[in-house]
């Protein structure tokens, strides 16, 4: 299945309510999500208590906007193709569009669906952009099945590299072990001449 059966949900949750139920502890936020359940977005004492042994991933606010961290994400959906950030020294993706004005001429790289300006020459802003270019096009996927089936498929092609090009690659044995040539004759015993002292001034 190219889309997972979570994903519309997940894009679709609030996050950042308060939880009705420990909406007065220190962590009452909603920024968890249960891909196991497909709900509402959690707290943090939500999962200790009813998503125990489920798969949850944290959401993060940047700027308004809701991200995922990469570490998390990728475990579970291929997102290549989407747009990354740094952002308090970890790398994130945007879940939904985020709309910006026109972009203006000069600008390298847009978003497929959106037409947002990118930093790097991605396909897509966010993973809401990025389904709906699975739904139109048909050109890209959000499973991992996939993915290792394409990496696999380049480890196989060059792993029947003839030798010829292994040895190219690598550089071939008789290159590696030529003799050293023996260092130019040193000049450092040769005197230049008798020295002189200076003249004294009468």
């Amino acid at each position: 299945m190219p889309v997972p059966p979570w994903l519309e949900s997940l894009l679709s949750a609030a996050f950042f309510t308060v939880c009705r139920t420990h909406g007065d502890a220190a962590r009452g936020e909603c920024n968890m999500y249960c891909l196991d359940c497909k709900g509402d977005a959690f707290c943090f004492y939500c999962r200790s208590s009813k998503h125990k042994d489920h798969q949850v991933i944290q959401i993060r606010r940047s700027s308004y906007h809701d991200v995922v961290r990469v570490t998390e994400i990728q475990k579970v959906l291929d997102i290549s193709g989407v747009q990354t950030y740094v952002i308090n020294s970890a790398r994130v993706l945007f879940l939904n569009e985020r709309p910006q004005p026109k972009s203006g001429k000069g600008v390298a790289h847009i978003c497929e669906i959106c037409g947002r300006s990118l930093l790097d020459p991605f396909r897509f802003c966010s993973l809401g952009c990025k389904l709906v270019g699975v739904r139109r096009n048909g050109n890209a996927s959000f499973s991992l099945e996939a993915k290792n089936e394409v990496l696999m498929d380049r480890s196989r092609r060059e792993g029947s590299m003839s030798k010829e090009e292994e040895e190219l690659r690598e550089g071939s044995p008789q290159d590696i072990y030529l003799p050293t040539p023996p260092p130019p004759p040193s000049n450092a015993r040769r005197r230049k001449g008798i020295p002189h002292r200076a003249p004294f001034g009468s």
